[in-house]
């Protein structure tokens, strides 16, 4: 399955994609929109990434990065979420205070597809794809 916002993304593998097919339309749009925007977001860092499931939703590690997974969310449609130990979303809310709705430390959360801003999530993404090569950095 090619998302038509992002023609060049890969498609899905079929443990993903049976996963993802579970999901009510507005989570699947939604997983599937932040799907392409992180994974061009690697191709924009020439960052290999490996797409995969973890905690049975679909993860995104690269390897000096730390894995972003997507999915629904009890509080919303779905979310993009990040280690809950790492700054990944506290450097997020720092840069764009009161953008978006957040579970704590760990999740950007969405109730519809459409509230998905690339260019502020581009930012979020980046620094978790690059984490272990800018969590000293001030990012």
């Amino acid at each position: 399955m090619t998302s038509t916002l992002y023609p060049a993304i890969p498609a899905l593998s079929t443990s993903i994609s049976e996963v993802i097919d579970c999901y009510d339309a507005a989570t699947r749009m939604g997983v599937l929109q932040l799907r392409g925007l992180i994974l061009n977001v690697a191709r924009s860092l020439s960052e290999p990434i490996e797409e995969t499931l973890r905690w049975g939703q679909p993860a995104y590690i690269a390897p000096k990065g730390s894995t972003l997974r997507l999915g629904p969310h009890k509080d919303a449609s779905f979310a993009i979420f990040a280690h809950c130990q790492s700054s990944i979303i506290t450097s997020y809310a720092q840069a764009f205070p009161g953008w978006d709705k957040l579970d704590g430390n760990r999740a950007i959360l969405f109730d519809h597809p459409d509230q998905i801003e690339p260019e502020r999530l581009t930012h979020l993404i980046r620094h978790a794809l690059t984490y272990h090569t800018t969590k000293n950095a001030n990012v």
